[in-house]
């Protein structure tokens, strides 16, 4: 029995560490996406980035050509900043709390001083035109 315990805490504990022990980022429930719907126009094409629900404050998903992202609106620079980044100039995600700026291409911090990058999610694009997001 105390093996099975052992086993069962080492497994634990390594998915814990799997995404450098980054646990803030496991926070949605799958969520699905079709582009044919009116609100997602922008993303239909390279370049077109739209927002939709998910996640504690929403998603920002991005179109890459051949594949898509999808990062949190949560600001990762403040802990319980109340509301949600926006995307500005097409290019990158603002934190209105304190203004840190980040890379809508990777999610990385753009703001000095700032460590933390955006929370990023696993898209898969399923048959034509549906977008599966969900925890990596």
């Amino acid at each position: 029995m105390k093996k099975v315990f052992l086993l069962i805490c080492t497994i634990f504990i390594l998915s814990c560490e799997s995404d450098g022990g980054n646990q803030r980022c496991d926070i949605i429930n799958p969520v699905t996406v079709n582009l044919a719907n009116p609100e997602f126009i922008n993303i239909q094409v390279p370049g077109g980035w739209s927002y939709a629900n998910g996640g504690p404050k929403g998603l920002v998903i991005y179109n890459f050509g051949s594949n898509y992202k999808a990062f949190s609106r949560e600001c990762p620079s403040i802990n319980n900043c109340a509301q949600k980044m926006t995307v500005e100039n097409d290019i990158k995600l603002v934190c209105p709390c304190d203004d840190a700026e980040f890379s809508i291409l990777d999610g990385s911090p753009q703001t000095a001083g700032i460590n933390e990058s955006v929370c990023e999610f696993k898209v898969s694009l399923v048959g034509s035109g549906v977008l599966n997001i969900s925890n990596f």
